[in-house]
C-alpha cells in the first residue's frame, strides 16, 4: 500500500508541475492578446484540475509539519531601587 501512495504522490507532483506550466502559458497568451490560444488551454487546465482534486482527495493527509520550539516570553524585570 505505501508504494501505491508514493506513486500517487509522484503523479500529484507531476500534475502540479504541468498545471504551473499551462497556467504560465495561459497568462502569457492572455497578456499578448492571443485569446484563441488561451481559450484552447482551458480544457487541458480543467482536466488537470479535476485529476489533481481526485488524487488529493484519495491521499491520506501527510500530517502536521514539526513546529519546533516555541519561545516563551520572560517576565518583565521591575526597576531596581538603590
Amino acid at each position: 500500500m505505501p508504494a501505491d501512495i508514493a506513486a500517487r504522490r509522484v503523479r500529484l507532483d507531476e500534475i502540479e508541475r504541468e498545471l504551473a506550466r499551462l497556467r504560465y502559458r495561459h497568462d502569457i497568451a492572455m497578456s499578448a492578446f492571443r485569446f484563441e490560444e488561451a481559450t484552447a488551454l482551458g480544457p487541458q487546465l480543467a482536466a488537470l484540475e479535476r485529476e489533481r482534486a481526485a488524487l488529493a482527495a484519495a491521499l491520506p493527509p501527510e500530517g502536521e509539519p514539526p513546529t519546533g520550539i516555541v519561545p516563551t516570553l520572560a517576565a518583565p524585570r521591575g526597576r531596581r531601587r538603590r
